[in-house]
């Protein structure tokens, strides 16, 4: 198949692009290095011509919620109105466990509306659900740091490999639409302050200090126990983060 992997040259993305392409898939990674801008259009329509799959793993260069809601709402209209002109026949769109339970979070309520957009688009669609990565821990860190402070809500996450969610992302590519919404998450549950104290350690960074704040902020959202978590009949893939 032609698969059209928007977002193809970042992180999620080129694993994408790779593992449909070692499946004998013409994946074509789309993204502005490659010419392709789903904010003004352009290459938009060509990419898209003659693909049976629209894989759309891009993100907003910007958390802010004013900045995320324009990415995504006008990226996504451009996406769909191609999709539908090609003939796209299977809409994915990578997007976050919690998004729909984070409503302070602007950033979130810009996934949301992107999703809502997908659903009434009456494409076929499936949409993935994941956790955050292993790899984005140093910037919920970060984000989180106040001075030699790091306030962190001591709430459940349950992280994955970035490979993982790839590799989920590239499993429902290739199977039939499911019009929902599916939950990825990584096999361990952490409390998000222990795994902040974990971190820290791990990098040497003795100057930080983490505290376990039940009203610390997670990118502007006030987090309960399970915000964070998937819900019940989530795919599991089996990287643990000591691997």
């Amino acid at each position: 198949m032609k698969i059209v992997v928007i977002g193809g040259s970042g992180l999620i993305g080129s694993k994408v692009v790779d593992r449909l392409g070692a499946q004998g898939h013409e994946a074509v990674p789309a993204s502005p290095k490659t010419g392709v801008n789903t904010l003004t259009g352009e290459g938009v329509a060509d990419a898209l011509a003659g693909a049976e799959v629209v894989v759309d793993v891009s993100n907003s260069p910007s958390l802010e919620g004013a900045a995320a809601l324009e990415f995504f709402e006008t990226s996504t209209r451009t996406l769909l109105a191609a999709a539908s002109d090609a003939g796209v026949g299977h809409y994915v769109a990578l997007s976050i466990v919690g998004s729909d339970r984070l409503p302070d979070s602007g950033y979130m309520r810009a996934k949301v509306a992107q999703e809502k957009l997908i659903v009434a688009s009456g494409i076929p669609y499936s949409v993935v659900h994941a956790t955050q990565f292993f790899e984005f821990l140093g910037g919920i860190v970060d984000a989180a740091t106040d001075g030699d402070t790091v306030h962190l809500a001591p709430v459940l996450i349950q992280p994955m490999a970035a490979d993982d969610v790839a590799a989920a992302v590239a499993e429902i590519a290739l199977g039939a639409p499911t019009n929902s919404m599916i939950d990825v998450a990584g096999p361990e549950q952490f409390q998000l302050d222990e795994l902040g104290r974990s971190f820290l350690a791990d990098q040497q960074d003795r100057r930080r200090t983490v505290v376990a704040d039940p009203d610390a902020r997670y990118f502007g959202a006030k987090l309960s126990e399970r915000s964070l978590v998937p819900a019940d009949g989530a795919r599991i893939p089996g990287t643990a983060l000591a691997d």
